[in-house]
């Protein structure tokens, strides 16, 4: 059967992204959709949409019964699934079949071993794949599973068995931490997979996360397509990838994919999928998982190698061979994907809801010598919801060598207008400028290590900085002979946060002069008011754009993972700012004040209690998330205004405590 009409069983930029080459393949395309995705941008782009519930996704896009019966009334003859939901679902793939419809994606035996984590472990060391020490067993409860950790030697990775996206994950290096990890982790899975099965692996140290694509057809042929790094994680869950990797030499390159390979064939493997690995230090490795689906990091590997590994999957589905050898696979440049989330990182990355006020991507654009990619599923007026994973968008930027690439996405990355929810881009962009990534020195731990007290934003540089001081100072010229008509005045008094500089401007035909106390630099300016992005062009070639919003006496500015308020001031009126009273923020410790919108799963105190430095307090899930909330300190709980089920917004009073 040839595929004309394909049906996408899932939502967001994913659902998008297969839209896309569908439609260059000509084949139709049938969304789903469910309430809350009445106006989505998936719906809008496929030539036929069909809604199959309510807004929870157990009730729309995890009903296997309404995406069959979607693909009966539009006469779709096969589905892609996407990623999660259903898409390593093998009942789904097996009722699919049934029906004589095609499923964009593996056999249903090939799911169904490679998706129960500890099947896959026993299989991948049947085929020759290297696997991690630990215990594959049912365990029995919180004891059962202290006693297995002690056995396998801490730390430990608290795994479900069903699980990925990182849930239902926990990292132990303590008995106390083991006991907690299994419950959450087991309460985790069986919320999110309906499976509460746990396994534990021995935790690799300096772990880096390091996967190999796989794409195999229906006549025999698997093969592998490079690997991506994915080390840069928080809560075990992907931020950002590359590929290929910084650390891989060629031997072991081939190693990990020949057994990637190996086990491909040992299942009956078919389509696009992905073997997962953890690498020590001395490059060893070890067999983590099988992702039996398309990734979310796909695109960097689409990047590198000029393949598109959609096209691929509907061509194998079609029943056709590969159209190229092992030998044939390109590696060509390097790729970063950074992926864009509603989550919060000043608060520990925690969910952030509401709607996109203003969603402006930077302009993609392909060349030889630089790609920026934006794949997405918003648009601007759209609304993040409590239902769904977070993600807002996946920047990709290609560049023939991986600091072209890296400097690419930092650009790329300040040029992002995103306003409406909390996001990480500032934390993206931080990233991108710290040496330890640019070197490539990369581990699962990474943003542990490098922001051990949270995120709290940049600390510029001195290139930076300069370039934030200079753009003030000429903003507000322009501002003020904007709202004057007069020749704005060409001294200023420039201070951010604890930092104050005097600042000249000399108009130098199209160029101005920025002569500040410690530095002289001529820049070209792009910039109107009312202008969200400043763009400046130094005369030494250097390129900087600035997110800029204007404030009383100055102008909020964004750059490179900064945050910063600068006040652009008359010198003569600039003399009297130390005397300006500093307000004090009010003192909220007395208050445990949920820091995400969430239901309430869990409250573990009662009025009267009294409760130590890091006991938990009550347990919030939020996008299917369960967050651990703790005291900070010896207090008495005086009064509990939430109970279990309870709806909260961000910085809604839970708790309230008094001193002991």
């Amino acid at each position: 059967m040839t595929i004309t009409k394909l049906l996408i069983a899932n939502r967001g930029e994913i659902a998008c992204r297969v839209i896309k080459t569908a439609k260059k393949m000509g084949i139709a395309t049938v969304a789903v959709y469910s309430d809350a995705d009445r106006e989505a941008l998936h719906v809008r782009m496929a030539d036929e949409a069909v809604h199959i519930g309510a807004s929870p996704a157990r009730e729309s896009y995890l009903q296997i019964d309404r995406i069959i019966a979607a693909c009966k009334q539009t006469g779709a003859q096969a589905v892609h699934p996407g990623y999660g939901f259903l898409s390593e679902n093998a009942a789904f793939s097996a009722a699919l079949e049934k029906e004589g419809i095609i499923f964009v994606g593996p056999p249903p035996q090939a799911i169904e071993a490679m998706g129960d984590k500890i099947t896959s472990k026993k299989l991948a060391a049947e085929a020759g794949v290297s696997t991690v020490p630990g215990h594959m067993g049912l365990i029995d409860d919180a004891e059962h599973a202290v006693a297995i950790s002690k056995s396998i030697g801490y730390p430990v990775m608290i795994k479900a068995s069903a699980g990925g996206g990182g849930k239902g994950m926990r990292i132990a290096w303590t008995d106390a931490e083991a006991r907690e990890g299994f419950e959450r982790s087991r309460s985790e899975a069986a919320s999110s997979f309906g499976d509460d099965r746990i396994f534990i692996e021995k935790f690799v140290t300096e772990p880096r996360h390091i996967e190999i694509q796989l794409i195999a057809d229906a006549h025999g042929n698997v093969l592998y397509l490079n690997e991506r790094e994915c080390s840069i994680q928080r809560r075990n869950q992907k931020v950002i990838e590359e590929a290929p990797s910084p650390f891989l030499d060629e031997a072991t390159r081939q190693a990990m994919g020949e057994q990637s390979v190996a086990l491909a064939k040992a299942v009956g493997y078919r389509s696009a999928g992905t073997v997962e690995f953890i690498v020590d230090k001395d490059r060893k490795f070890y067999f983590l998982e099988m992702n039996t689906r398309l990734q979310v990091e796909h695109p960097v590997t689409e990047l590198i190698t000029g393949l598109d590994l959609v096209e691929l999957m509907l061509r194998v589905a079609n029943g056709e061979k590969l159209p190229l050898g092992q030998d044939e696979v390109q590696r060509h440049g390097w790729a970063i994907e950074s992926r864009l989330y509603a989550e919060d990182p000043y608060r520990n990355f925690l969910p952030s809801t509401g709607r996109l006020s203003r969603y402006r991507p930077p302009a993609e654009s392909a060349s030889e010598t630089l790609v920026v990619r934006n794949d997405t599923g918003v648009f601007e007026g759209g609304e993040i919801s409590t239902f769904y994973d977070p993600m807002i968008a996946k920047l990709c930027t290609w560049a023939p060598t991986r600091l072209d690439a890296v400097d690419a996405m930092a650009l790329a990355l300040d040029s992002f207008e995103l306003e409406g929810v909390g996001n990480n881009l500032p934390f993206l962009s931080t990233v991108m400028g710290q040496d330890r990534f640019r070197e490539g020195r990369l581990t699962t731990g990474y943003i542990a290590e490098e922001f051990p007290d949270g995120f709290a934003g940049a600390e510029l540089g001195a290139d930076h900085h300069f370039d934030v001081v200079a753009a003030a100072a000429v903003l507000m010229a322009r501002r003020e002979h904007r709202r004057t008509g007069a020749q704005a005045e060409s001294r200023w008094h420039v201070a951010i946060g604890d930092k104050s500089e005097n600042v000249v401007l000399h108009q130098q035909g199209h160029d101005i002069l920025v002569d500040a106390d410690w530095r002289s630099e001529a820049l070209r300016l792009a910039w109107q008011p009312g202008d969200r992005l400043a763009h400046l062009d130094w005369s030494g070639g250097r390129h900087a754009v600035l997110r800029v919003d204007p404030i009383t006496s100055g102008f909020r500015i964004r750059y490179r993972g900064a945050d910063l308020k600068a006040l652009v001031l008359q010198p003569h009126i600039a003399q009297y700012l130390r005397h300006m009273p500093v307000k004090v923020p009010p003192d909220m410790s007395r208050f445990l004040l949920c820091p995400m919108p969430g239901q309430v799963v869990r409250v573990d105190v009662k009025e009267g209690d009294v409760v130590e430095d890091g006991q938990t307090l009550a347990i919030v899930e939020a996008m299917k998330m369960e967050n651990v909330l703790k005291a900070e300190k010896r207090a008495r709980v005086s009064k509990v205004h939430v109970v279990p089920g309870a709806v909260l917004a961000v910085d809604q009073v839970m708790l309230e405590f008094e001193a002991v």
